[in-house]
């Protein structure tokens, strides 16, 4: 069977990579706009409800405005933005986070793509908080280093710029210090964490890839464990998930020369969950390729499911 996809927003960042992973699909048929109608409402309106899916790459004013266009109940809109996300009439498009959230992407026509630092916080805490040893009103810590990538057009034009002058942004960069990052309201709602986390981005001087670490105290957890039996937690929760590895208790096996390279998993869907630390203090690690698993990737796999066709077809 031949499915119909619209990108609404197909010259951006998330955009574009979608049509890259789909271009090579024989059971997508691509709808394309004319460049001189990416603005035309009725075009654009056209092509949605033409569409089996359409994928919003938009700014969330804008995707708010491309949802009130569709007027075919068949048509599964899948929104890249940050708009719906926490919107009960919507789904949120993380297979992994619950046993019942692939059927509940199944019968959704509505369907919010994660937020890419809220993927990996998300996925690396969700068993801790599910498994009893994460009271739900526990404040985390957590940080994320991420490629200039995720800043979209302007943020790569303004690195790829400085990188061909004396002016190189070579040194990381913290932002989002007033501590209000967009992202919040998913970590928590998807978590089950009430208390919105301490949460500080960085971003990097390299084009792409992601890691979120969260720091966790022994007094936080409702019993006592050690590293391996977070570990544990975490690796039962995602048993069977095909995009989801998580890694032994093992300095050795898990860093380079006791370095966490953030760009590992760059070019696939897949995320990596670690833990580090002993019984006084611990970290978990998640780390993902920001345009993969953090947007475009996990895009493509939420449409899979929706589908119901194999759920890494076109997906590395």
């Amino acid at each position: 069977m031949t499915y119909k996809v619209f990108v609404d927003g197909q010259e951006g960042t998330t955009g574009l990579q979608i049509n890259e992973y789909l271009a090579k699909r024989a059971d997508i048929t691509l709808l394309k706009i004319d460049a001189d109608k990416r603005k035309d409402v009725a075009e654009r309106k056209r092509l949605i409800n033409e569409s089996d899916i359409t994928f919003l790459c938009l700014p969330d004013d804008a995707a708010k405005e491309s949802v009130a266009l569709v007027d075919n109940p068949n048509t599964c809109v899948i929104d890249a933005s940050t708009a719906h996300r926490i919107n009960p009439e919507w789904t949120f498009g993380l297979p992994e986070v619950a046993k019942d959230q692939r059927e509940k992407i199944r019968r959704s026509k509505r369907i919010a793509n994660p937020g890419c630092h809220a993927s990996a916080f998300i996925l690396a805490l969700k068993p801790l908080v599910a498994a009893g040893l994460l009271p739900v009103d526990t404040q985390i810590a957590a940080n994320s280093i991420t490629g200039y990538s995720g800043g979209g057009k302007k943020m790569i034009a303004d690195y790829e710029a400085a990188s061909a002058s004396a002016t190189q942004l070579k040194a990381p960069r913290s932002y989002a210090l007033a501590l209000s990052h967009k992202h919040l309201p998913e970590m928590c709602a998807y978590t089950g964490l009430t208390v919105e986390p301490i949460f500080q981005p960085i971003v990097g001087p390299f084009y792409k890839g992601l890691a979120v670490t969260a720091y966790l105290h022994p007094k936080q957890f409702t019993r006592k464990v050690t590293p391996t039996d977070v570990q544990k937690i975490i690796a039962d929760y995602y048993a069977g998930e095909a995009f989801i590895r998580v890694l032994p208790v093992d300095l050795e096996a898990t860093t380079e020369g006791g370095f966490y390279n953030v760009e590992a998993n760059n070019d696939t869907n897949r995320v990596d969950i670690a833990v580090f630390g002993n019984e006084e203090r611990m970290l978990i690690i998640a780390r993902l390729d920001n345009l993969g698993k953090g947007a475009s990737g996990a895009a493509v796999q939420a449409m899979n499911v929706h589908l119901g066709v194999d759920e890494s077809l076109g997906l590395v």
